[in-house]
């Protein structure tokens, strides 16, 4: 039985990986009316990837037998001036989720809860790799800079990328 301390947190990450998901349809939005149609595309995926994210949390609050708790998603910026600050935030996101990952984590050993601390450990490796991502494409971007041709080729390159469910071997 999951304590109500831990039920919150988990709650609360839903509700957050589903407010990431909002944030990169937006930004996603942003980049394709920016013309960057492969940045657009790399942003789509992240937003279906923050959904199974979300999707998982709940099935697991379920599984342990929780009722979830659900708030209001709030509406994400939609404005951007360009992808270097769609990049910017994307990793000031990813570094924000990666406290709060961190925190459940943290309340999981507190309350003596393992099987949630281990359940967690997954995000809290996932998120390494989501900071390192947009810590690369950022240093990119600030590396090409203005460089059409270079714009061009990173464009092409975060085109490529495509959705690969995160949990597809664990699906009911």
């Amino acid at each position: 039985m999951l304590k109500d301390s831990v039920v919150k947190a988990l709650s609360d990450q839903v509700n957050t990986e589903y407010y990431s998901a909002y944030l990169y349809l937006a930004m996603s939005a942003s980049a394709d009316r920016m013309g960057f149609k492969g940045v657009a595309n790399w942003l789509f995926v992240q937003a279906r990837e923050e959904t199974a994210h979300g999707t998982h949390l709940y099935q697991h609050l379920l599984g342990r037998g929780a009722t979830p708790f659900f708030a209001d998603i709030k509406a994400p910026e939609t404005a951007y001036a360009g992808i270097r600050e769609i990049f910017e935030k994307v990793l000031a996101h990813e570094r924000h989720v990666t406290e709060l990952i961190n925190g459940i984590a943290s309340l999981a050993v507190r309350e003596d809860d393992h099987a949630t601390y281990n359940f967690i450990m997954w995000y809290v490796n996932e998120q390494v790799e989501e900071e390192a991502s947009a810590e690369e494409i950022l240093t990119k971007i600030r590396f090409v800079g203005d460089k059409l041709d270079q714009l061009y080729i990173l464009n092409t390159e975060l085109g490529a990328r495509v959705f690969t469910d995160p949990f597809a071997a664990t699906a009911n």
